[in-house]
């Protein structure tokens, strides 16, 4: 065999499970130390960096008093939730995650990239759409932080276009308590989307994270009152 050829077999990423997931075929694999999810054939998010996922979180900690509520949607890796589990502050979490597989795996071989945040007592996990779930509740939380699409304007499904309206965001709002923040990741910025939630919010702040390639992560960060 050639050996070039040998070795190029050797480095690709392996497989360790395919599954049909709500919205399409969901792949976890493995690259080395790292682990990557791909969604119908597109690349969706690894484990090798983590920093704009945990600043989701971490943009809204210093502001928490003991025995915060959080939500989190959109488990990911688990590197958000983790963060929030690392605040004295945070008293519970409630995690929306639509795919049972994410759930499963980050039960499994994802489980140390969180340092297996899901056993946490502190966190309760639901398998459900979050803007269906978002809907049916009328809790209120110190902080909303999603992580559910690569952005206001590269959604993962058609329903989540609803959760980046002024109705949209009139209802995060709403679920928020006094005080409280929202937070949103995106692949990039998308202006029409800021001045949307300038409108519904009364603080807003853009922070951004260097990828090495393509334009910065952003961590769009809103307070209520």
């Amino acid at each position: 065999m050639d050996l070039s050829r040998e070795m190029a077999d050797r480095e690709a990423p392996v497989v360790l499970d395919r599954v049909a997931g709500r919205h399409g075929e969901l792949v976890l694999r493995g690259d080395g130390a790292d682990y990557e999810v791909i969604s119908n054939g597109v690349f969706l998010m690894d484990t090798r960096d983590g920093r704009s996922e945990r600043l989701l979180v971490a943009a809204v900690l210093g502001g928490l008093r003991a025995g915060a509520r959080l939500l989190i949607g959109g488990l990911g890796v688990g590197y958000s939730l983790a963060e929030a589990l690392r605040s004295d502050a945070v008293g519970h979490v409630t995690v929306v995650e639509i795919e049972p597989a994410v759930i499963a795996w980050n039960r499994g071989p994802l489980a140390s990239v969180s340092g297996c945040a899901l056993a946490d007592p502190r966190v309760a996990v639901v398998g459900a759409d979050l803007v269906d779930w978002l809907a049916r509740t009328h809790g209120q939380f110190d902080a909303i932080c999603l992580d559910v699409d690569n952005g206001p304007a590269w959604t993962v499904s058609e329903s989540n276009g609803a959760l980046y309206t002024d109705q949209g965001l009139e209802l995060l709002r709403g679920r928020l308590a006094p005080g409280g923040a929202l937070t949103i990741w995106s692949a990039s910025r998308v202006e029409t989307f800021e001045a949307s939630l300038r409108r519904a919010f009364a603080r807003v702040e853009t922070l951004t994270v260097e990828v090495p390639r393509g334009e910065p992560d952003v961590v769009y960060a809103a307070w209520r009152d």
